[in-house]
């Protein structure tokens, strides 16, 4: 048993040292001008910027189908708001440039705690009942994706690991909500 406990915390220590190797990595690549204002431009359209926009885009674009994936998505969304300040006040992980001294954050933080990304949470919930409605929007969707993960990263924001549990959060909570409690079409 002591052997299994020993393995399973060399594995923590390893996920750990790669989760700040990825946000180093991503701050670097945010090191000239106009990748860090990119950096700066996405992350601030992740603060509800993106939303409206995306609403019209897909009303005006797909009709009766967005509009429907719309109403999904902000259900999805408002849900996401209602829990992520209480899962990020219990697991208090301090933010990437919080706890690195080296690392500078490209622009302020809505919130205190790093765990989950509430930006990428969000922004998942948002874009699974579109792709749902309309699968032909999930390589546009993937890539809105990957900016906003990017961008939190390259903030010094967050670490992959918060990306990737807002991201499984709002999976979790938004696709069966979708794709079976609203019946979307898909």
């Amino acid at each position: 048993m002591g052997q299994w406990v020993e393995v399973g915390q060399s594995f923590l220590r390893f996920l750990m040292t790669a989760d700040i190797w990825v946000v180093r990595l991503c701050v670097a690549s945010a090191r000239t001008s106009p990748a860090r204002r990119l950096a700066v431009a996405v992350s601030r359209f992740g603060n509800g910027g993106i939303y409206p926009a995306l609403a019209a885009l897909m009303i005006v674009g797909c009709g009766a189908r967005g509009c429907y994936a719309m109403i999904a998505a902000a259900i999805n969304v408002g849900l996401m708001h209602s829990v992520y300040p209480t899962i990020k006040r219990r697991a208090g992980r301090l933010r990437p440039f919080q706890a690195h001294s080296d690392l500078e954050p490209l622009l302020a933080t809505l919130d205190q705690h790093s765990f989950p990304s509430g930006h990428v949470m969000t922004l998942t919930a948002a874009l699974v009942p579109i792709v749902i409605a309309i699968p032909g929007t999930l390589s546009l969707s993937l890539a809105a994706w990957c900016a906003m993960a990017w961008a939190r990263l390259a903030s010094a924001h967050h670490y992959p690991s918060d990306i990737f549990a807002g991201a499984a959060i709002a999976l979790a909570v938004s696709y069966p909500l979708s794709r079976y409690g609203l019946a979307l079409p898909g």
